[in-house]
């Protein structure tokens, strides 16, 4: 694998432009953005970069392996960046806050689906919902 989200893209026959820059840099600083907020975020910089430039972006980014999304509910997909993937999600219902923790808090849960079911868990999809500690 290249060294870089630039030699990841040349390595694949893809340009460096600015937009593909300034989608991987708002997922990066969003950490968990939808395709409208990274567009909000880019437009911030770049305002003739329209939401169908950051799907298809977003698209060839996660192609790649750079980017990696997730649903955290109903609504659209979150994207975040795939190096930070090794997480679950937990998602507060009262604040809609989202907290990264690791996946082995899900060790139990993976050792009893695996012994009592035959069933082998990708806890690195796995979105938990309750309330966080601020909000109980």
């Amino acid at each position: 694998m290249a060294d870089t989200w630039q030699e990841e893209l040349r390595a694949h026959g893809y340009r460096v432009t600015p937009q593909r820059q300034l989608v991987l840099e708002a997922v990066t600083s969003l950490e968990h953005g939808t395709p409208e907020e990274i567009c909000t975020e880019v437009q911030r910089t770049a305002r003739g970069v329209n939401i169908s430039t950051v799907y298809r972006t977003l698209e060839l980014l996660e192609e790649l392996g750079l980017v990696k999304h997730t649903h955290l509910g109903h609504g659209p997909p979150t994207y975040h960046l795939a190096a930070e993937a090794e997480h679950v999600h937990l998602v507060c219902r009262e604040c809609g806050a989202v907290n990264d923790v690791t996946p082995r808090v899900a060790d139990g849960l993976v050792e009893v689906l695996a012994r009592d079911h035959g069933f082998q868990t990708d806890v690195h999809h796995l979105t938990v919902y309750g309330r966080c500690r601020d909000c109980h």
